[in-house]
């Protein structure tokens, strides 16, 4: 499905108009937690009395109890669900002779808002489930949503506004999924919204991959981060992460190596045996930048959906961000948690880290990078690398010449591994470095097999499109199978013509 631009974006009162003038259009909204902010809008753009069946908001949790039975959280994904089935199924029993004339909808939405004293944690979970024709079985359309404005009057403004756009979208965007993504955060902007999850389900989405969809809202700008389960479903964070201690793992995946496997298993030995940790949770997670994704410059579903299914097939979950400083990775896990955060990497991801170029928009350049990234309990733990791969790194491509880090030393004696122990960097970041280590914010990563050491993604991916079957040997039993079985990263693909 194209990702067409619509030049022209309607205000959220002729979205509302459109849809009121459309004598089919006939519908319910249940809003919970924030007022009745989206029907407020459809009410003043005029002619709503033939669009709107009810509006309601069980404000009171004994009265919504009473209406969609009781729930554990009420502002969840399961709330919305019962909301829109409830609804829904009221309207197509109640007004059932109609139905041969009318498209029916529900909308629903259950929010938090800023209180009065409290934190402004404000979020909410708002659907849609829509017919397209009448008669025809309905579609549902869900989405998460954090408000970022101050003020309460603000977040309930821009949470009518989304929700206007979702009803909009749902009816005349349906047929372009990716530019209804888009048109989520029309006159509002994501400065004042954030959209981290949507899944679409129904006969009129059968060809849509929500995973796909949950990509374009960080490639989009929408949110900075999803996350994938290894059953393939897209889940919101809050859902996985809430109140674990947390150990990630960068990477390209491209696909996920025996290394990758050996990093994660060896770093989570250590992780667990941290004191604070003892009786804790910890959820553990493969990340893909979204810079890495877009090497090539343009995003290609293909690769990345064989990434996710090679990593699922391993058991991992998978989060999608667009957070290149480690330091907005370990912000954004504190969204959800106050644990612990490991974060595992390698020598070279290591040096990245080290690199002050990264760091030039910080006031305080590269100290203030340290400053937020070990700001509450986080932890690096670094594999090693051999020598020879750690040189072949120093050699910067032409069109790096320009740009070589200068925070990265070669090692002055023979050593053949090198690991953070041993690692030099710059003198100018020594002394710096040397205090990251000696506490324990940087750590040896212990244990490994250092038979794998030899192994990297891209000779397993040149392999692989050689029809080279070498690479068997340098990615998980489990990533095999599922790269043989679904024919992956072109596995069984002819092999490129030698020129």
């Amino acid at each position: 499905m194209s990702d067409t631009e619509n030049k022209e974006i309607l205000t959220s009162d002729q979205k509302a108009l459109t849809i009121n003038l459309d004598d089919a259009k006939y519908g319910t909204f249940a809003e919970i937690g924030a007022g009745q902010e989206t029907a407020r809008i459809f009410f003043q753009a005029g002619g709503a009395a033939g669009t709107i069946a009810k509006t309601m908001s069980a404000y009171d949790m004994t009265f919504s109890d009473k209406i969609y039975g009781k729930s554990g959280r009420y502002v969840s994904r399961e709330r919305v669900t019962t909301m829109l089935e409830h609804e829904y199924d009221l309207l197509d029993e109640r007004l059932h002779e109609e139905s041969k004339s009318k498209i029916f909808f529900a909308f629903a939405n259950t929010v938090k808002a800023k209180s009065y004293r409290g934190p402004n944690d404000a979020h909410g979970w708002l659907g849609i489930r829509f017919q397209l024709n009448p008669q025809s079985p309905p579609n549902e359309i869900i989405i998460h949503a954090r408000m970022w404005d101050s003020e309460n009057v603000q977040q309930q403004h821009a949470l009518g506004i989304l929700g206007t756009n979702l009803i909009h979208g749902a009816f005349y965007k349906s047929n372009d999924p990716g530019t209804l993504i888009r048109s989520l955060i029309d006159n509002i902007g994501s400065d004042r919204v954030e959209v981290d999850l949507i899944h679409f389900s129904g006969p009129d989405f059968e060809d849509v991959d929500n995973r796909i969809m949950n990509l374009k809202l960080v490639r989009h700008g929408l949110t900075n981060a999803v996350l994938f389960c290894p059953n393939g479903q897209v889940e919101h964070a809050s859902e996985v992460l809430y109140k674990k201690a947390i150990l990630v793992e960068r990477g390209s995946f491209r696909p996920v190596s025996k290394v990758n496997i050996d990093m994660l298993r060896c770093a989570r030995t250590q992780f667990l045996q941290e004191p604070g940790l003892q009786g804790k949770d910890v959820m553990v997670l493969a990340e893909i930048t979204m810079n890495n994704l877009l090497r090539t410059g343009e995003l290609d579903h293909r690769d990345f959906l064989d990434r996710i299914d090679t990593l699922a097939a391993t058991g991992n979950y998978v989060l999608i961000s667009n957070y290149f400083e480690f330091y907005r990775l370990s912000s954004y896990f504190r969204r959800y948690t106050k644990e612990m955060i490991g974060v595992a990497m390698g020598i070279t991801n290591l040096l990245e880290v080290f690199n002050a170029k990264y760091y030039a928009h910080l006031e305080g350049g590269i100290l203030e990078n340290f400053g937020r990234l070990f700001l509450n309990a986080v932890k690096l733990y670094i594999y090693p690398i051999k020598q020879k791969a750690y040189l072949n790194y120093l050699k910067p491509s032409k069109e790096e010449e320009s740009t070589a880090a200068s925070t990265i030393a070669p090692p002055t004696d023979d050593i053949p591994i090198i690991s953070c122990k041993n690692l030099q960097v710059d003198d100018s970041l020594k002394h710096l470095y040397q205090h990251l280590l000696e506490n324990g914010l940087i750590e040896h990563i212990n244990g490994i097999d250092e038979s794998l050491l030899e192994i990297f993604s891209k000779n397993a991916l040149e392999c692989i499109a050689n029809g080279d079957p070498c690479w068997e040997e340098m990615v998980p039993a489990s990533a095999v199978e599922k790269i043989k079985k679904d024919g992956l990263f072109g596995y069984n693909s002819p092999p490129p013509k030698k020129l």
